[in-house]
């Protein structure tokens, strides 16, 4: 039974369960197990510290077709949870399992191996894939989440490997329902592991889906706001004032960039310090190895960032 009703937080879990049995496997994927009595969603969710709003986003899209919560709301961490435990039940357990189901439903004749070769096909296309996210896509996102953006790889490029490897499924399911004429046995389990083969088809294209429509967007999202975070950081690295090397800087030191940033020249320096030009020079190479500093102009935003000279007093 599926009851078209928008699920919140405060409904029981059990009964989202009883009106829809197809939800079952994705409680699975979100690590909750069964045994929740006569709890809500968000208490279930509670305990096992999967972000409600993002399992109520999923399942109520997997059942209605919903969507409307903002991508910003929702939690990647527990989206990733989400998708690696649906690649771990998904190539460990239904992919082998219809392989088996498969293998005992068909006969000894050639067609026969045709079409298991045909699943291997299917099933080694969606574990190349599956593997691809788990070797390149899940640890980029891990990082992000880290707060460790590169920059050297983006959402877009998993955007462009991502592909559902739908069109062998159809081609098999094609060949069992027109061509494989069977005993009374060998039909009953070649219907029944159809059956799972059209299951497998509708859980892939959920899975799919769910990147699609929620994961991509709140990486893209969580891209956005490291990129800014990165910028700032940079920025704050220029301008923000650095205590230890102000403190490394003598007084000689400090007043060489005061005057360097008025715009003298170094006899000018030299006169104004009663120092000699080759000591005005020895000082500026000693600035230059402490501040990393080379440029008039980084001098004068060190000067203005670590109060030693007044802005308005530049011309």
């Amino acid at each position: 039974m599926k009851t078209h009703k928008t699920y919140e937080a405060d409904d029981r879990m059990i009964a989202l369960i009883r009106d829809n049995y197809n939800v079952l496997q994705t409680l699975g994927s979100f690590g909750i197990s069964l045994g929740f009595g006569d709890k809500t969603v968000e208490e279930v969710c509670h305990e096992h510290q999967v972000d409600t709003r993002t399992f109520l986003a999923v399942v109520n899209y997997t059942l209605n077709g919903d969507r409307d919560e903002e991508q910003e709301a929702l939690s990647v961490s527990t989206l990733l949870r989400y998708l690696k435990a649906s690649h771990e039940y998904f190539l460990n357990y239904q992919l082998p399992t219809i392989r088996e189901g498969l293998k005992n439903a068909l006969g000894d004749h050639h067609v026969d191996q045709l079409i298991l070769q045909l699943y291997d096909s299917y099933a080694r296309a969606i574990t190349q894939h599956m593997r691809y996210e788990e070797k390149m896509v899940f640890p980029y996102v891990e990082a992000l989440l880290e707060g460790q953006y590169t920059g050297k790889y983006s959402v877009d490029t998993y955007s462009r490997h991502h592909r559902q490897e739908s069109e062998r499924l159809r081609e098999l399911k094609s060949i069992i329902l027109r061509y494989l004429p069977a005993d009374s046995l060998h039909n009953h389990r070649l219907t029944a592991i159809l059956y799972d083969i059209y299951n497998n088809e509708d859980w892939l294209r959920l899975h799919a889906e769910v990147e699609e429509r929620f994961f991509m967007p709140a990486i893209r999202h969580l891209e956005q706001q490291s990129e800014r975070n990165d910028v700032v950081e940079r920025i704050s690295q220029l301008i923000t004032p650095s205590t230890a090397d102000n403190e490394s800087l003598s007084d000689r030191e400090k007043e060489v960039i005061v005057a360097m940033v008025q715009g003298m020249t170094n006899k000018q320096i030299a006169d104004h310090l009663n120092i000699s030009p080759h000591t005005v020079m020895t000082h500026r190479r000693n600035i230059a190895a402490k501040l990393q500093i080379h440029s008039p102009a980084g001098l004068t935003i060190y000067a203005i960032v670590n109060n030693l000279v007044d802005i308005s007093s530049l011309g």
